[in-house]
């Protein structure tokens, strides 16, 4: 048996509960027979289904096969507690498999090491590691919130040559082609919440669901609005999905108007009369958001580098000058390059005339 090949299987089975399966990790499931079969396939289903363990057991007794004795291969430590199902790792138990082989443990403290125990205590033999950095980097939202406390953040933007996210009169649209446009809203369909600020809600009236490429439900989208000055009549509020707005100032009749359109109000008031952005990060974690997609103004994205939050930095960049325009984020002036905020590449890709970047900062 290739443990790697087929984790290697496990992880792309997984990535199809990408847009599916929030707020549960992204879970996938191979079943080998004593024999070298593959015997049932499975990747963790939509919140409140079956996760990949239960998906790869049901395949296999579909085609007639026994699970007795086979080596189950999955990307995360089967869970061990009853949440909307049972815990998979009492599934496995009562299925007689003989072994499982899984990437690395289950960060939430309802698992963390729980369900290898259990399967251990059956008498199954279980085996950590294979795969273990790619399945953390398909998840790595869900780390972040089980052991961070907050989302993880990815800040996307497109730019110009000469960085500039758009023309000194705020005009955007399109710096970057199609096929980065379709490959950003991939970015969206990924994340549990897209996220923006009142300033583009007014300037560009967008309506930031997800459009481009096929998903099967809306991420939330939210929206940095610390006096709700977002109208009513915003296509935001249209489109399919479910809006939040985070404030810092009540306005009775504001907010009102905008809960009669559908939007959900929470408050997290901070210095300045702005939203305390951490505060707000907390919250969403606490609602089961694990990625948070950024598409912001050069204020807010200041914000958001000025406090370190941005946990990784998406950006697409069309080979064209524009000039005097709005930079990616605004904050500083720094005093010495050293301040400067450090990041390390971990992506280049090009997408027709467009490069795609991806960058993490170093600390």
């Amino acid at each position: 048996m290739n443990a790697d090949a087929l984790m290697h299987d496990a992880l792309r089975l997984a990535e199809q509960s990408i847009g599916l399966c929030e707020p549960n990790p992204r879970v996938g499931c191979v079943i080998v027979a004593p024999d070298g079969r593959v015997i049932g396939r499975g990747h963790t289903q939509q919140a409140g289904g079956p996760h990949a363990e239960v998906v790869a057991l049901r395949d296999a007794a579909q085609h007639g096969e026994s699970v007795r004795g086979a080596t189950v291969v999955v990307s995360l430590e089967p869970c061990a507690h009853h949440g909307r199902t049972p815990p998979c790792c009492d599934a496995l138990v009562a299925a007689g498999v003989g072994r499982v082989v899984m990437a690395l443990q289950d960060p939430n403290p309802l698992v963390a090491g729980q369900g290898t125990a259990r399967l251990r205590a059956a008498g199954i033999d279980v085996i950590e590691g294979p795969g273990a950095a790619a399945a953390r980097e398909l998840n790595i939202g869900f780390f972040s919130r089980m052991e961070r406390g907050r989302p993880w953040l990815r800040l996307k933007a497109a730019v110009s040559l000469d960085g500039c996210t758009a023309l000194a009169n705020g005009k955007s649209q399109w710096i970057t082609g199609s096929a980065a446009r379709a490959d950003g809203h991939a970015w969206r369909r990924r994340a549990g919440a897209v996220l923006t600020g009142v300033g583009t809600v007014l300037d560009d009236d967008p309506r930031l669901d997800v459009r481009l490429v096929p998903t099967a439900h809306q991420p939330l989208r939210v929206i940095v609005d610390s006096r709700l000055e977002t109208p009513p009549t915003a296509r935001i509020l249209e489109a399919p999905g479910r809006v939040l707005l985070y404030a810092a100032q009540p306005h009775d009749e504001r907010g009102e108007a905008l809960a009669a359109r559908g939007a959900e109000i929470a408050m997290a008031p901070g210095p300045n009369g702005k939203v305390d952005l951490p505060a707000m990060l907390s919250d969403l974690a606490a609602r089961g958001i694990n990625e948070l997609h950024v598409e912001a103004g050069h204020k807010l994205n200041g914000s958001f580098v000025r406090e370190r939050l941005v946990d990784e930095f998406l950006v697409y960049m069309a080979p064209k000058l524009l000039g005097v325009g709005r930079e990616l984020a605004a904050f500083g002036p720094l005093d010495a390059l050293e301040d400067a905020v450090e990041l390390r590449w971990t992506g280049i890709e090009r997408f027709d005339a467009d490069l795609r970047l991806l960058a993490r900062p170093l600390s």
